[in-house]
């Protein structure tokens, strides 16, 4: 995954150079979206911190769209109950206006000077959202938005790609997916046994990878992930 990674930074540089350096703008805002177990947190890692180890302070931040996975208490008074904790990490168990509200907030700061921008995050000991848990500072000049549904060409979220700068799409053989998110559910404790894990999969992370699949904005950049 090294050319990806280097391939990407790349490019955000360019970016940088162009849209800061040159057109004099404070920041500049990309989604990177994929399908479960494509590996998009570790490339969004990888890119901010080659971005960081280029400057003497941070100048990158990733940003998960986990923090706006609707809380167990909004699960818990839908009238599909079960199905919501089946199913959550499906499109329509996360909060889109929130989203929207912070892809908004993010795409003003390019050309306007905010001093920090608050953002959810989530706690995977508890399962929940955390309010405010991730701050972004004026001095962040790259921000990477990463999500499943970043490109999802369903409204609200179609919305995002016109509000950011580009758009790259990361995707991945359903086979490795898979494999990676049954031990992933492992790991975390939300299965026990490699049976149930892949039986998780399948039901859930899958369904949702094909969705993103067929329902695609076409982004500005395709990348694939392999296993290392």
């Amino acid at each position: 995954m090294e050319p990806v990674y280097q391939s990407l930074t790349d490019r955000a540089l360019s970016l940088k150079q162009d849209l800061i350096n040159e057109k004099h703008r404070n920041r500049v805002v990309v989604i990177l979206a994929g399908p479960p177990g494509s590996g998009k947190t570790t490339i969004a890692g990888k890119v901010a911190q080659r971005l960081n180890a280029s400057s003497d302070t941070p100048i990158a931040a990733v940003v998960p769209m986990d923090g706006f996975h609707l809380p167990r208490s909004t699960l818990d008074e839908m009238p599909n109950k079960a199905e919501a904790y089946a199913r959550r990490g499906a499109s329509w168990t996360f909060d889109p206006d929130g989203i929207l509200g912070l892809v908004t907030k993010l795409s003003a700061s390019r050309s306007e000077r905010i001093e920090t921008i608050l953002a959810p995050s989530f706690d995977h000991a508890v399962k929940d959202p955390v309010a405010d848990g991730i701050s972004i500072s004026k001095d962040i000049q790259f921000v990477i938005l990463e999500g499943n549904y970043l490109l999802l060409d369903e409204a609200p979220w179609n919305k995002i790609k016109g509000m950011v700068d580009q758009s790259w799409f990361v995707d991945v053989d359903p086979l490795l997916a898979k494999e990676r998110i049954a031990k992933r559910h492992i790991k975390s404790g939300i299965e026990n046994n490699w049976e149930s894990a892949i039986r998780r999969a399948e039901s859930n992370d899958l369904l949702n990878g094909d969705m993103v699949r067929q329902n695609l904005v076409q982004p500005d950049v395709l990348v694939h992930s392999v296993e290392e």
